[in-house]
């Protein structure tokens, strides 16, 4: 019986189809991948997926040995879509919006280092960050950048929660989309402990937000940097 380390060990190594290539994210994929996204003029885009490989192959390692052998025999038959709500069934739906948070905190250390460094960065203002629905990935950021400006826990709150009631009109289609994936209605919703837990989460991992960002190479001056640009000086 493989044990958790080795079951992660075969995800990092991939399988003869590469399974770990399974699109784990819970947005859709649009027909047009520019459909979403405004046309700017003189602005430039950088896109960052924060649910790359690195956290595909965490959820992967998460599986018990049935389900992942389960997940790529699907994935080797051309089930891709099974395998997919197999993951979520079992791994996602119980991780729920805050672990599968506290998942991408912990797995996508490149792609917050390069959000913050660009953050960091005099000539990247102003700038706009968003995602497919910006609830959930765009919330990560958000929580830290505002954190990082000092911003009271039950403002960060308040603000995340603002979110739900603007994805409203968007439900029915959300979950629709959600159910492939073997989600919930709670994926639809911004949870009212979310903000709290992950604030918890960050102090008890690495003693708060400027920890997590040391962690990841966001140093000192670097972070003196992003909160000189977010807080109004008087």
């Amino acid at each position: 019986m493989a044990t958790r380390k080795r079951r992660a060990e075969i995800a990092s190594a991939g399988s003869p189809a590469d399974v770990d290539d399974i699109d784990l994210t819970s947005a859709p994929v649009p027909a047009d991948p520019d459909e979403h996204i405004c046309k700017i003029p003189d602005s430039q885009r950088l896109f960052i997926s924060l649910t790359g490989k690195a956290f595909e192959r965490a959820l992967l390692s998460k599986l018990d040995w049935f389900s992942y052998l389960r997940v790529i025999t699907l994935a080797l038959t051309g089930y891709r879509p099974d395998a997919i709500r197999l993951i979520g069934e079992t791994i996602m739906q119980p991780r729920g919006l805050t672990g599968l948070a506290q998942d991408t905190l912990e797995t996508s250390i490149p792609e917050f280092r390069s959000i913050f460094t660009t953050l960091a960065t005099d000539t990247s203002y102003p700038i706009l960050i968003h995602c497919t629905q910006g609830k959930d990935r765009t919330g990560i950021i958000i929580l830290l950048a505002l954190l990082l400006a000092g911003v009271r826990m039950d403002a960060v709150a308040d603000d995340y929660a603002r979110s739900e009631l603007e994805l409203v009109p968007e439900f029915e289609e959300r979950m629709r989309e959600i159910r492939v994936l073997g989600l919930g209605e709670e994926y639809t919703r911004c949870p009212p402990d979310y903000v709290p837990d992950m604030i918890g989460f960050l102090e008890r991992r690495y003693g708060g937000v400027r920890g997590y960002l040391e962690r990841i190479g966001i140093d000192a001056g670097m972070q003196d940097l992003i909160r000189q640009k977010l807080l109004v000086q008087g």
